[in-house]
């Protein structure tokens, strides 16, 4: 009877269940090592990959190349090698260019170029960053000025009407004249690719012209140059007209009036009209600036208040002050700080190509580069600035 109960237990359905899971377990045991040796083997692969990457230094791939300018490059193979061929047969779209190549043998800066100089030359302490400076492509540029009111009267219903004043409108022509530099650099500079001979060639050009513009806005004479606004004849202010340049004397010679020093340059204020004073700037050199910051009032505030922020400029009376080193120093009769809305008063006007003529024969081993372009300026409204003069009347 035990031998049958024997042989009942091992083909019951308990026995045949525990084979079944020892069966299953064993097959999970086995696909779960075959997924860890197969893991172990991609984490080696992937670790020697990383490695030979390391190595040999391979860049990212989500790094763009520079995209660099037709122009660009052409006229960088231009100023190193003197090649224009890519020059020749460029054809450009820029506004203020309309093509590379000129009659006299120059080729014109490339955009991005023009543009550095012509902010640093508008950035800089000089007229041009006050004056009205405007884009013309004729040798000369016109200016309208209605310097007279329209009459105008009462009238009634039964009154006669009669003819009133007719305005009356003046013309100031400002002819352009050529503004030229011409920096140097050696060939085997120009050789090194490392160098940036662009960069480079827009600082000593801007720097140039700033010098020779600088000058001629306030003191040239008009020949061959722009025509500076104390070039013109000066007036007091008692007999102002057109075509002048109104004065209010300081009432001591070469100097301040010892009683009321200050007085002076409330006159110089307020003798502009009101309609220009709002845009109003004082200009005077750091010589003169230095004796009118030490200026106070009656109750023994100074005139003078310096900016509170960096690009903010220093202040007199309440307006903006120019430091203009072409000014000229406090001297017997002279004009040494001049009072006026600029924008209306003194227009700069200029035609907005730059052009480079390579020159690598005249100054060898070195290469000349002579920049040219052309640029005139010269008082629009003469009602719009005022001069103080240091003079007894």
């Amino acid at each position: 009877m035990s031998t049958c109960e024997t042989k009942a237990g091992a083909g019951s359905p308990t026995a045949e269940v525990t084979s079944a899971l020892k069966s299953f377990v064993s097959d999970i045991k086995g696909f779960q090592d075959t997924i860890n040796n197969r893991l172990q083997k991609q984490e080696e692969r992937l670790t020697m990959l990383d490695r030979k990457t390391a190595f040999n230094g391979r860049p990212a791939l989500s790094t763009a190349a520079d995209v660099e300018a037709p122009h660009q490059k052409a006229f960088a193979a231009y100023l190193r090698s003197g090649d224009e061929d890519a020059l020749r047969g460029l054809d450009m779209e820029g506004k203020a260019m309309s093509t590379a190549v000129n009659t006299d043998g120059g080729f014109l800066v490339d955009p991005q170029t023009s543009e550095e100089i012509k902010s640093v030359l508008k950035s800089t302490a000089s007229i041009r960053s006050i004056a009205n400076v405007v884009a013309v492509e004729a040798t000369s540029y016109d200016v309208l000025i209605d310097h007279s009111d329209v009459g105008s009267g009462w009238a009634s219903e039964t009154s006669t009407l009669t003819e009133t004043a007719t305005p009356q409108i003046d013309r100031v022509t400002i002819a352009l004249h050529e503004l030229s530099a011409m920096p140097k650099a050696s060939q085997r500079l120009l050789d090194d690719s490392a160098f940036d001979v662009e960069g480079w060639l827009a600082t000593r050009i801007a720097d140039k012209f700033l010098r020779s513009e600088a000058t001629a806005f306030i003191n040239g004479d008009g020949v061959d140059k722009p025509k500076g606004f104390l070039d013109h004849t000066a007036v007091a202010e008692a007999s102002w007209s057109w075509g002048n340049v109104g004065y209010i004397a300081t009432g001591a010679d070469g100097d301040f009036s010892g009683a009321n020093p200050s007085d002076a340059i409330l006159d110089l204020v307020y003798a502009l009209n009101a309609q220009y004073r709002a845009n109003a700037t004082f200009v005077m050199n750091s010589k003169t600036a230095g004796a009118v910051r030490k200026m106070k009032d009656a109750d023994g505030r100074f005139l003078w208040s310096d900016g509170l922020a960096a690009a903010e400029p220093a202040r007199l009376l309440g307006y903006p002050v120019l430091i203009a080193e072409d000014m000229p120093d406090i001297a017997s009769d002279s004009m040494a700080i001049a009072f006026g809305d600029f924008a209306a008063g003194y227009t700069i006007a200029e035609r907005p190509d730059l052009r480079v003529l390579r020159d690598p024969f005249s100054a060898k081993p070195h290469v000349l580069f002579y920049a040219t372009k052309r640029v005139g300026g010269d008082v629009s409204d003469f009602a719009a600035i005022k001069l103080l003069k240091f003079a007894v009347s």
